[in-house]
């Protein structure tokens, strides 16, 4: 049996091991697998240092996809001659003197980039700082050169050719160039969002040839200004539209950004963004929080825009808790993640009945017509007397007179039958404001959508999906007031957990009893369910209470039972609202849409879709070639 133990577990041997110190350049080469995971890596790190030396111009180029080639130059303080070698050494750094590893105000701080990145490739830095002159060295594989002299503007520039030249197996575990030139891309937008005044330029030279990927001039202002315009060169101007202002304080922790409204959402979380200290991370506390922020407004499959910073004192995070510093640790994890969901929700609230101008910019796009064929203008038309301007997209008059006359009956003939649905619409006299924001009612078509006009368009609204917000906003604030009805079970369910899942549970038992979820111990590790949600009706409480402590380990928090509240709510106010195909009348509908401009969060439903588009009058007339 022992032979057969011994042939499944090849790594164990019968012999005694001998200890061995290992050389430096294996442990350089080790600390690189923990540094430098890939190209967007290695940019990543020598962009930081950039920064943190005051850099306010950086320039980074790439060849196909940082494997052969990765140059990134910047104007800040430069290096002597003497301090280059040390630069290259493992723990050399001039960013602290490792007395407080809490206190840290840089991107770097290990001293582990520059040698790191010497042992899997060729580096070669040209440095020089004021009152000195240039130099360079050079480092292959772990060796390193001599310094030398050499002609450089202040600042420093660092180039990294053949990355992994000395893993070649790490090769094999690359992406395509065209990935990882996307993964540097990210990565470098990442640090420009951090840094709104600094310059960027992302170059791809491969073949080459010199291709600008970005280009970023640093911006003016204050930091919010700054920040806005930069991350509408980033994410696009319609981002920026559609996004509210972040900034809301606890304590010591303080959050700013922007974060998009739930009308502007995304199909996959690709567009939220955090950063703690001014430093890129991807944090499940934060991203957590950011979901659960939104969970009332969105549906599962639709995901939040946002770019938020939560900046505090050093001491009360560490940034030391991941080898490439991509996630933090908090010392009050429920402070900062009770910050993003408050302040967020907050400046949802504070959004009113506003939804995304996208809304309206696809509505437009929907009513233009489609060109099907040749354009055809005005001045070809054989027809006389017909001059002026055709829409781009219309027929022109001639094309519609024949189809006209091909389709009209023949004088005497009984009109043809219409086989479309039967229009609906009831106009309604001006009663309401036309200066309020969704102005006043003039119609009801197809006994679901209400035209108002406004005193510079129109709007229409999905009278079901609005009333259902209000009525779903209207139990919430019931619930809130009054609190969550609990049933006793007649027979309390025991449910036998784990020793620290049932310490788990218990420690947020008050936090479940105001939700109507009453949790006792019962001997052991089990607990006793007493009480759970009236609301709910008959559940599974073993299954609930397994769900909250999946949360609780991912989170730190659970919102399951908040989530399966609302969704009952949610139906509630689904089956007492307004339903399509009532007539309402023209005092109902004003009254619906001065309820509206009152309720937070009613611009979308329930599942986060709009429930009205308004479309100013100046597009309107676009549409008809009027402007």
């Amino acid at each position: 049996m022992s032979g057969g133990m011994h042939a499944a577990r090849p790594k164990i041997s019968h012999e005694r091991p001998v200890i061995r110190q290992l050389d430096e350049a294996a442990a350089n080469r080790i600390a690189a697998g923990e540094v430098v995971e890939r190209p967007a890596s290695a940019v990543k790190e020598l962009v930081e240092n950039a920064l943190d030396a005051g850099a306010r111009r950086v320039t980074i180029a790439y060849a196909d996809g940082g494997k052969t080639l990765i140059r990134v130059s910047d104007d800040g303080h430069g290096m002597a001659p003497e301090d280059l070698p040390l630069a290259l050494s493992r723990h050399a750094t001039s960013k602290i003197d490792g007395s407080d590893l809490l206190n840290i105000h840089t991107f770097g701080f290990r001293g582990e980039a520059l040698p790191s990145l010497g042992a899997v490739g060729r580096l070669s830095i040209i440095s020089r700082t004021d009152g000195q002159e240039g130099a360079q060295i050079t480092v292959t594989s772990g060796r390193i050169g001599a310094v030398k002299p050499c002609a450089a503007n202040r600042g420093t520039q660092v180039e990294l050719c053949d990355l992994f030249r000395a893993t070649p197996a790490r090769l094999k575990f690359l992406r395509s160039d065209r990935a990882e030139a996307q993964a540097i891309a990210d990565c470098v937008k990442r640090l420009a969002m951090a840094e709104p005044f600094v310059s960027f330029t992302l170059t791809d030279v491969s073949g080459g040839e010199s291709r600008d990927i970005l280009r970023l001039e640093g911006e003016q202002g204050d930091l919010f200004d700054a920040l806005e315009a930069r991350l509408a060169r980033l994410l696009g101007r319609d981002f920026t539209a559609n996004a509210l202002r972040i900034d809301a304080q606890r304590d010591d922790l303080h959050l700013t950004g922007h974060a998009a409204l739930p009308t502007y959402s995304r199909g996959a979380a690709v567009a939220q963004f955090f950063f703690v200290n001014g430093r890129p991370v991807r944090d499940k506390l934060l991203i957590g929080a950011l979901r659960a922020a939104y969970s009332d407004f969105l549906a599962r499959d639709r995901h939040p825009a946002a770019v938020l910073f939560l900046n505090c004192p050093p001491e009360l995070v560490d940034v030391n808790v991941h080898p490439a510093k991509a996630e933090v640790r908090f010392r009050d994890p429920g402070l900062a993640r009770g910050l993003v969901v408050s302040g967020l929700r907050h400046a949802l609230a504070e959004a009113g009945h506003r939804a995304s101008s996208t809304v309206a910019d696809a509505t437009l796009g929907a009513l233009r017509p489609e060109v099907t064929g040749p354009r055809v203008y005005q001045m070809d038309l054989s027809a006389r007397g017909h001059s002026g301007y055709t829409h781009p997209g219309h027929t022109g008059a001639g094309a519609i007179a024949q189809s006209y006359t091909a389709q009209a009956p023949a004088f005497g003939e009984a009109p043809a039958a219409f086989d479309g649905p039967t229009p609906s619409a009831r106009i309604e006299p001006e009663t309401g404001p036309t200066d309020a924001p969704l102005g006043a009612a003039r119609a009801q078509v197809h006994e679901n959508y209400i035209i108002a006009q406004t005193s510079d368009g129109i709007v229409i609204v999905d009278q079901h999906a609005a009333h259902e917000r209000l009525v779903y906003e209207k139990f919430k604030r019931q619930m809130a007031e009054n609190g969550v009805p609990a049933q006793a079970l007649l027979i309390p369910e025991i449910v036998p957990l784990s020793g620290g899942d049932a310490a788990r549970l218990l420690a947020h038992a008050d936090e479940l009893a105001r939700m109507g979820l009453t949790v006792e111990p019962f001997g052991g590790d089990a607990v006793a369910v007493r009480e759970t949600p009236a609301a709910l009706g008959t559940i599974n409480a073993e299954a609930l209470l397994r769900d909250i402590l999946d949360e609780l380990a991912d989170l730190g928090q659970s919102q399951n039972l908040t989530t399966r509240l609302d969704a009952v709510l949610s139906r509630m106010a689904c089956h007492g609202s307004i339903r399509s195909g009532r007539q309402m009348r023209a005092d109902e509908m004003n009254a619906l849409l001065r309820e509206m401009e009152a309720t937070p969060h009613s611009g979308q439903c329930n599942h986060g879709r709009p429930t009205y588009v308004a479309l100013k009058l100046a597009d309107i007339e676009k549409l008809f070639g009027r402007r």
